[in-house]
This record gives C-alpha cells, structure tokens and sequence, in this order.
C-alpha cells in the first residue's frame, strides 16, 4: 500500500495492491479504506483511494466507483454492504 498525505493541500491519496488479480473483495477492500480514512481525518481532506495500476483486472472500472461520491453514498446507505464494512475496520484484540 502507498500512501500519499499533502497536508498543506489537504488531500491523501492511497493506491493499494488486490492479492491476485481477479480479486473479488477488492471493491470492499477499497471502500473499507475510503471509509476508515473519512471517520478518521478531519472533514477538510479529500480523499482518494485506487487499486495499483496493472493489478487488477477490472481496476479502471472500480477506481470510478471509489472516485464517485454519490456511488460511495449509496453503498454506505446499503445496510448489508456497511455491516460488512464494519466488520473489515472493527479491530479483534
């Protein structure tokens, strides 16, 4: 995973790398990651997450689903989908 914080500019960009390239959980992994970085910075960040290039099949097509705000609110509005979102941030001790 990289990780790019411009504090001056308020942005943080994450590029994170799917285990193989076909994987199917790599949207959720990305929205986990979207949404840890929203609950976790102030409200001035913006906030970019994408797979690494070349590593995943269908990358360009979820990197727009994580670029789209309305996209990631809708998700979020989705119980199922922020039961599971949940679950990948809660932390096990």
């Amino acid at each position: 995973m990289r990780v790019n914080v411009n504090d001056k500019e308020s942005t943080v960009s994450v590029q994170f790398t799917p285990t193989i390239p076909h994987c199917s959980m790599a949207t959720l992994i990305g929205l986990s990651i979207k949404v840890k970085l929203l609950r976790s910075l102030p409200y001035r960040f913006k906030i970019d997450v994408n797979i690494t290039p070349g590593t995943h099949a269908t990358e360009d097509s979820i990197n727009k689903q994580l670029a789209d705000k309305e996209r990631v609110a809708a998700a979020l509005e989705n119980i199922q989908l922020l039961v599971a979102v949940n679950q990948c941030l809660a932390s096990k001790v």
